[in-house]
């Protein structure tokens, strides 16, 4: 897989890649070259999976999952470079949302700005004790661009997603889960553990079931239940003619773990 300059790429577990955002320097602030390679990857996964079947998205070190938009970038910006800049943190996003593979956001540290708006673009996400999460784009004379205002008012409502969006006032890991930000709280030390150990029991499970899911829950939001419901059987069908279909009921009934091929 290529490798990228703010970006470092392992396999922690069979088919499970963990991404880690790698500007320690500047606490993982979101630069050009970060939404450039972000773009590439989440891209790629649209055309390839290369075998991946999970993916957890966390930050270097123990302070930032990322700060936000490099502010010392920006400096002195014209207008003209600011939103060149911008249209590739739009298609970044684009790319993360519509990334077939499930992604869990394991929030190391200080997810602020564009960095609380790419957690929110994971599918779901574990948080460490010591996270803190902000939209603090107003205190900047601009607003949240890349998605911010969209996938917060789908996971907390909008009265809670006005709130935090209109102050710009961070709010703890704790807030976070009890207001449906964040799945679940973590020890610091074991955040990436515990991420990596959901992302390969989403791996051990059928590939296609997996991506029907994930898109019947994601396009069917935005329907009338009615077309949701007709969108979740056309999704459904979709599995019956499956390898995969066929290998899970056998296994289960020849009491041994299922060995899923994505066919």
């Amino acid at each position: 897989m290529t490798s990228f300059a703010t970006l470092t790429l392992r396999t922690p577990a069979p088919h499970v890649l963990l991404v880690t955002l790698h500007r320690p320097e500047a606490r993982n602030a979101l630069n050009t070259q970060m939404g450039l390679d972000l773009m590439t990857l989440f891209e790629r996964f649209q055309i390839a999976a290369d075998g991946v079947r999970a993916i957890v998205l966390t930050g270097e070190g123990d302070k930032a999952f990322c700060a936000g938009g490099d502010l010392k970038e920006r400096r002195g910006m014209s207008d003209e470079t600011w939103q060149q800049q911008h249209a590739i943190f739009e298609r970044m996003m684009r790319a993360l949302l519509a990334c077939p593979i499930p992604k869990i956001g394991a929030v190391n540290g200080a997810a602020f700005g564009g960095g609380c708006e790419i957690a929110a673009a994971c599918d779901f996400i574990y948080a460490a004790q010591t996270a803190r999460f902000a939209l603090t784009e107003v205190t900047l004379g601009i607003m949240p661009g890349a998605g911010g205002t969209q996938n917060l008012a789908r996971a907390l409502g909008a009265r809670r997603a006005k709130e935090i969006t209109l102050t710009g006032l961070p709010f703890s890991a704790e807030d976070a889960e009890r207001w449906g930000l964040v799945n679940r709280v973590c020890a610091p030390e074991r955040l990436v553990e515990e991420a990596v150990a959901t992302a390969t029991r989403i791996a051990e499970n059928a590939p296609i079931s997996v991506r029907q899911i994930k898109q019947s829950i994601d396009r069917g939001l935005d329907m009338a239940i009615g077309d949701g419901l007709a969108f979740e059987i056309e999704a459904y069908n979709r599995m019956v003619p499956t390898e995969d279909r066929h290998e899970g009921v056998n296994a289960f009934n020849e009491k041994r773990k299922p060995n899923f091929r994505g066919r």
